[in-house]
């Protein structure tokens, strides 16, 4: 129940960043942030449409596909990511006032809002919908393409659109710096610094083929299988070694504690994994 709750209010509080990135800096001028999002900033900007409604109507196809393809876990947290989002942009317009000066400060301040909001979500099992739904189901399947790289080519069509919308290039221009930096702070925060490095997962458990199966089928990571007994108990266990990415390590531990909670984990940074997965062999 405690993470339950510490997770579903980090989800939560990354909505409201990104909602805060729309309502204060996007949307008032005229920028268009890709995705589901930058399409009701366009409706909302020729119909006066509520953009967080939208949002929320449009996500409705996608969640469906989302819990058939994701699971029942990713499916309540995305509808809770997304239903906050779609809120709380509603809900902020009226009240907090917009930021119209330099529009490079409103590009990269909107971007970076935008995308911490969203790994935030990402890094707790949700999402905020839309293409973030596409994305992941995608980065599951072939997680060589990174999470805000995928973002990132899906939104090229709402920004050529919004060039015509708002009868400006310069919207779209403005709309493709604000992705860039939103999609790269997706990157930074959930894979570290570097696109090719990892974390190195060791777990000695008793219930390692309860364990493994979970890891192979819920994380998609290849598990190594190691002999070893304690050095004062003399129990046999088994030591498993896992290359996982950083955003993976907190479901992994999950996963670890709900099967066999007197299990012993160690995380360690690995500057760089090469193989299936992550960077190409030499």
């Amino acid at each position: 129940m405690q993470k339950n709750i510490i997770n579903y209010t980090i989800i939560i509080f990354g909505a409201a960043l990104y909602a805060l990135s729309v309502v204060i800096f996007t949307a008032p001028n005229n920028i268009a942030p890709g995705g589901l999002t930058g399409a009701a900033t366009l409706i909302n900007y020729l119909f006066s449409f509520p953009i967080g409604t939208f949002i929320f109507f449009m996500n409705v196809p996608l969640l469906f596909i989302g819990y058939k393809r994701l699971g029942r876990d990713y499916f309540i947290k995305t509808v809770v990511g997304t239903a906050a989002v779609s809120v709380l942009i509603d809900i902020f317009t009226p009240f907090i006032p917009a930021y119209k000066g330099n529009m490079i400060l409103v590009c990269i301040f909107g971007g970076i809002l935008n995308g911490s909001g969203i790994a935030l979500i990402f890094s707790r099992g949700g999402s905020s919908g839309g293409t973030d739904i596409i994305a992941s189901l995608i980065n599951r399947y072939f997680p060589q393409f990174s999470i805000g790289y995928l973002i990132m080519i899906s939104d090229a069509f709402i920004v050529i659109l919004s060039a015509f919308v708002y009868n400006s290039i310069e919207s779209g221009l403005y709309a493709v710096i604000s992705i860039f930096v939103s999609s790269r702070l997706i990157d930074r925060i959930i894979y570290g610094t570097s696109r090719d490095n990892g974390k190195l997962m060791l777990i000695i458990t008793e219930k390692h083929k309860e364990i493994l199966y979970e890891l192979l089928n819920n994380v998609s990571r290849g598990v190594t299988v190691l002999r070893a007994y304690g050095g004062y108990s003399g129990n046999k266990k088994k030591l498993l070694v896992c290359a996982v990415r950083p955003h993976q390590v907190f479901k992994v531990n999950n996963i670890v504690k709900k099967l066999d909670f007197s299990s012993f984990i160690i995380v360690t940074t690995a500057n760089a994994i090469y193989g299936e997965g992550f960077k190409k062999n030499f």
